[in-house]
């Protein structure tokens, strides 16, 4: 098959991804590639896949390859005192390259509460958290606290490990029974609009 219709595929699953949420599961992919049989469709995901526009995890399963096309990078701007600006093509990324490194162990939470406002993040904002990274002081934390979850700063002195808010409202937590780092946050995401 070539290239291009493989692309087409390619680019109809990942529609079916961000529409549902999901991948498609082999019967919904049926429909997708106008076949009728499942065999048909896993070779045709093993083309896919081999020409790199699609691609699996570890376990097998059917990841997206890339959701968001690459953005012109245009230059940068002074958040400072207002500076002469021309606009100029400096290169082109994409969002995804740019905010991760480990698609597998990458996901998105949507943040409820204030308490770590003067770190940016607000009620209603995505943070973006990897799994399976090793907090260090001064990180952002997903923990689950004595069977509660939270957003907080990582600090650890010595063995004894406390969450910090960025918010003066909200004291800091101390661990009495269990202590479950989910995952560190790399990135906040808000829409204006």
């Amino acid at each position: 098959m070539d290239t291009n219709t493989l692309r087409k595929y390619a680019t109809d699953i990942n529609a079916f991804y961000m529409k549902n949420r999901r991948m498609p599961s082999y019967s919904e992919m049926l429909d997708i590639f106008d076949l009728r049989s499942k065999n048909a469709v896993f070779k045709r995901i093993a083309s896919i896949v081999k020409k790199g526009f699609l691609e699996k995890d570890q376990k097998g399963k059917l990841l997206p390859k890339r959701l968001i096309k690459p953005l012109r990078l245009l230059g940068s701007v002074s958040a400072g005192f207002p500076s002469p600006a021309e606009e100029e093509l400096q290169d082109v990324m994409s969002l995804e390259d740019y905010l991760i490194t480990n698609p597998q162990s990458t996901y998105l939470l949507k943040v409820e509460g204030d308490s770590m406002i003067k770190a940016g993040i607000h009620h209603g904002d995505l943070i973006l958290v990897e799994k399976n990274r090793t907090p260090k002081t001064g990180d952002i934390v997903i923990a689950q606290v004595d069977n509660e979850w939270t957003v907080k700063y990582f600090e650890q002195k010595g063995k004894r490990v406390f969450l910090k808010a960025a918010n003066e409202k909200y004291p800091t937590i101390i661990p009495t029974q269990e202590l479950v780092i989910a995952g560190v946050a790399i990135a906040s995401i808000r829409k204006y609009k």
